[in-house]
């Protein structure tokens, strides 16, 4: 019996309380204290002290900077407190010192949970967004770690419990939401990506497009205009990208049609399910039969498309990983409260959107946006980066989210961040110096 006892404790009881019929993992709260939350350089974000008489009380050192990817731990539970709940309420210590532990009517500690998050670039993301409504994304693309994940309007989860009225009925902020994985946002001129790879699909190369703009372009008395009419004159694709030409894209899109379109934006993602825990589904409504004003704004980002930046994301970690997308994920291994390992998170291939020649021509014309395009700002810093900017417009104002997708170290790289700000205007102008920032932080911090 003994011997049984020890066995289930060691070996089959982590089966049965993780077993996805079992709903009462909280249960285990009763004899295990919860474990901690770590970044990856070394910081606690989330702990429990328990004080005289037994009292337990969750804290966050951080207050409000990791409040939507490590999540809250009261009225539900959400982020890395959801999805690391078995492993925090497990505890692998010694397992005599846990029948001690148990025999004396005392609590085990449970295992601490090392994310991939990069607490200092977490930080500086943070900083740079303000008090600016939006999100911002860093994300390896060789192994699918997740760096930086921060969304705002934000929370201090420390005083949930007191504020939790004000925050769920407080439509116009929507606190608790996680932009970066759940926020609907028109993709804007990042989308011409998609449009582009379209073109390399239909002609089998990038080469022989001439588009003479003008500021403007009607088709079947639908106006769509470049950003302050801008005039860009003969330009061919790798120029109409770099200056994200609305009208060339547009020109591009009809002569493409929206199947085809469609087709290519599936291979991408669109309207399919995201490799992660917690997301919404992008949305593309697109096909052959669609009229043309609505291919002309799908084809810049416009019409009914609509994307998160974790989606952005992980499309440009494919390109930056020679058009392989890797899992993406936040918990890199499990500890016990000694700092033993418990187990380990390898990186791992979900699945090749793109061919590497694909890959290598979307680059060659992402790095062309940096190199002189409208992401200039990002040249120059003793790095290489790629990116694509972009403005979505998303009233009949023309207030327009400020958007930017890219990559560092062009020839080997080492870091994909995505960005959105709401309501900032171009791209260029609020989403690439938070880029620029969250780069330069990564090199010379």
């Amino acid at each position: 019996m003994i011997a049984y006892l020890i066995y289930f404790n060691g070996v089959r009881s982590e089966d049965f309380i993780n077993s996805p019929y079992n709903t009462r993992q909280d249960t285990f709260s009763d004899r295990v204290v919860r474990g901690e939350i770590h970044s990856a350089d070394g910081e606690v974000l989330a702990r429990t002290d328990v004080y005289e008489g037994g009292t337990e009380v969750r804290v966050y050192p951080y207050q409000n900077i990791f409040s939507h990817v490590v999540g809250y731990d009261t009225h539900g539970k959400s982020g890395l407190e959801s999805d690391a709940n078995f492993s925090l309420l497990t505890s692998h210590e010694f397992f005599l010192d846990q029948m001690k532990n148990e025999f004396r009517g005392e609590k085990n500690m449970g295992d601490t949970v090392v994310t991939t998050l990069d607490a200092g670039l977490q930080v500086v993301a943070y900083n740079a967004l303000g008090d600016r409504k939006g999100a911002v994304l860093a994300i390896e693309p060789s192994t699918g770690k997740i760096l930086v994940m921060v969304s705002k309007p934000d929370f201090d989860p420390n005083t949930l419990s007191e504020n939790w009225d004000a925050l769920i009925s407080d439509g116009t902020n929507s606190s608790l939401l996680n932009r970066v994985t759940m926020g609907q946002y028109p993709p804007g001129s990042t989308f011409k990506i998609v449009t582009a790879l379209d073109y390399f699909r239909t002609n089998g190369t990038l080469e022989g497009y001439s588009y003479n703009c003008q500021g403007n372009i009607t088709i079947d008395e639908h106006t769509i205009s470049c950003y302050n009419n801008a005039v860009h004159g003969q330009e061919d694709l790798y120029s109409a990208f770099a200056n994200s030409c609305n009208c060339a894209f547009a020109d591009i899109g009809v002569k493409l049609g929206g199947g085809s379109l469609k087709s290519v934006s599936e291979d991408l993602l669109f309207n399919q399910e995201l490799p992660f825990s917690s997301y919404k589904e992008s949305s593309f409504s697109l096909d052959r039969k669609s009229p043309t004003p609505l291919v002309m704004q799908t084809s810049i980002g416009q019409g009914n498309t609509l994307v998160s930046p974790f989606h952005m994301g992980l499309i440009t970690c494919a390109i930056a990983n020679g058009g392989v997308l890797m899992q993406p994920y936040l918990i890199d291994r499990i500890e016990n409260a000694g700092g033993e390992l418990v187990r380990e998170t390898e990186p791992s291939v979900y699945k090749r959107l793109i061919s590497s020649r694909e890959a290598n021509l979307l680059g060659k014309l992402m790095k062309n946006v940096v190199d002189y395009g409208t992401a200039s700002a990002l040249s120059g810093r003793g790095y290489t980066a790629a990116g694509k900017t972009g403005s979505a417009e998303f009233d009949e104002y023309g207030s327009s989210h400020s958007w930017f997708i890219g990559y560092s170290n062009t020839d080997d790289p080492d870091l994909v961040v995505a960005v959105v700000v709401e309501n900032g205007g171009t791209g260029s102008e609020a989403a690439v110096p938070i880029a620029g920032q969250l780069f330069d932080a990564y090199y010379y911090s």
